[in-house]
């Protein structure tokens, strides 16, 4: 009889479906701000990224958020700042290509706000990471001819660089050791 509850258990477990959803690169940043000298603020953004969304439940309880943004992509307008956030003592791009984030739980607080927790690793160090986040949607595309399902998502952050590494020797006088992530993005449901 157990052996025969097992096999049951295993063939219900086995077709439990996986709804994928894909960000929409066109309508997603993912952006960052620092104190500059204590007095003013500079930010950027990363022009290279993808991401996706797996979850079994409609509702997106048990969604698994995973991003992928290229570092050498940084852009903050001003190329010889680019050039030195790419440099071996910041972001080091040509030993660490990729900056990652994958969420480990997305919990409800109220309406259509979250908690998200994860993991983000930029040049090679992993931390925890803990995200505010704004969710719209699901909702039907409002193109009547797309019949794909999407969702909107706002997510907000602070952490600090010398925690992964980044900025060495630099004074937090100069460029602040705390740096604001924004990432908004898009997603269609396969």
């Amino acid at each position: 009889m157990k052996k025969g509850i097992f096999i049951l258990t295993f063939l219900l477990a086995s077709v439990v479906t996986f709804a994928q959803w894909t960000i929409d690169k066109g309508h997603s940043k993912f952006s960052f701000i620092v104190q500059h000298h204590g007095i003013s603020e500079v930010d950027g953004y990363f022009k290279k990224f993808d991401g996706k969304i797996t979850a079994t439940k409609d509702n997106l309880s048990d969604a698994v958020f995973e991003i992928t943004i290229e570092s050498a992509s940084i852009n903050t307008d001003l190329e010889m700042r680019d050039g030195h956030l790419k440099s071996e003592d910041m972001f080091n791009v040509s030993q660490f290509p990729s900056i990652t984030f994958i969420s480990t739980s997305l919990t409800k607080v109220a309406g259509n706000r979250y908690t998200m927790i994860g993991n983000l690793t930029i040049k090679g160090v992993t931390k925890p990471a803990t995200f505010d986040v704004t969710m719209n949607g699901p909702s039907a595309h409002p193109d009547p001819k797309n019949k794909k399902m999407q969702l909107g998502i706002k997510a907000l952050t602070t952490i600090k660089r010398s925690n992964f590494g980044i900025g060495g020797k630099l004074d937090n006088i100069m460029v602040s050791d705390e740096v604001q992530i924004r990432a908004t993005g898009e997603f269609q449901k396969n």
